[in-house]
């Protein structure tokens, strides 16, 4: 398939054009395509409109959580705004759009989300990709794969110990992309439930606990874990 990965500077993006070698990838740079500028996005969808027929939309504002309450136009701006240039972009080029949200768009208090259970953001960065969503909703051509990725290996020295997840490192959140490219609507992608810091520990076993109690810059979830069974039945098992 030929592919447009907005965010194309980002680690996600980098590893889907490893792992992605019988796809065609364009992968512009804010420099190129700044999705919160729409005529710019416009002259780059229009310049090479015949050399994509998906579009990845990575491009957000995620890190650090705090800069979503602290400075919110600017997660509107990008979050919000820019897919909506996006969406609109690929409505009118006829593209897919694959759209990459989070599991912060689920309340996080019970765990195992559905793909149909309500959603309740607990945070702003979580109203700006469900504000994101709302806008992708809006086209048909299109599927949101709500996520929960983290790098590898995990940047900080402590994991929370009271937060359950259902976490996968970015090459595999990468590789599961690749598997869906196909599909549409909602699928939700991750690991097994987990406490984050049960995750991090298989892979870094020196890593050490911390709780909620002890962060207080932005609100927290305790479970935003989600159901995957619709992602399995999608892709093998043993490739995630």
């Amino acid at each position: 398939m030929r592919i447009l990965i907005t965010g194309g500077d980002g680690e996600f993006c980098k590893h889907l054009v490893e792992q992605g070698k019988e796809h065609l990838f364009l992968t512009p740079t804010k420099e190129e395509a700044d999705i919160s500028h729409y005529w710019q996005l416009d002259r780059y969808f229009y310049t090479h409109q015949f050399e994509f027929d998906i579009v990845i939309h990575a491009a957000a504002i995620t890190r650090p959580m705090v800069i979503h309450e602290d400075n919110p136009s600017l997660s509107i701006q990008t979050n919000i705004v820019g897919t909506s240039n996006v969406v609109l972009m690929c409505e009118r080029y006829n593209k897919k759009i694959i759209y990459i949200s989070t599991d912060y768009v689920y309340e996080g208090k019970d765990g195992n989300y559905k793909e149909t259970d309500a959603m309740k953001p607990f945070t702003k960065y979580g109203w700006s990709k469900l504000g994101g969503e709302c806008a992708v909703q809006m086209y048909d051509n299109h599927l949101i794969l709500r996520m929960a990725m983290n790098r590898k290996p995990f940047p900080h020295p402590k994991a929370l110990k009271d937060m359950r997840k259902s976490l996968m490192y970015i090459e595999d959140a990468a590789k599961a992309t690749l598997k869906l490219l196909d599909e549409k609507g909602i699928i939700n992608v991750g690991g097994k439930s987990q406490s984050v810091y049960d995750f991090v520990k298989e892979e870094k076993p020196d890593i050490e606990p911390i709780y909620l109690s002890e962060i207080s810059d932005v609100n927290m979830a305790t479970d935003c874990s989600m159901n995957t069974n619709k992602m399995m039945r999608v892709i093998d098992d043993s490739t995630v």
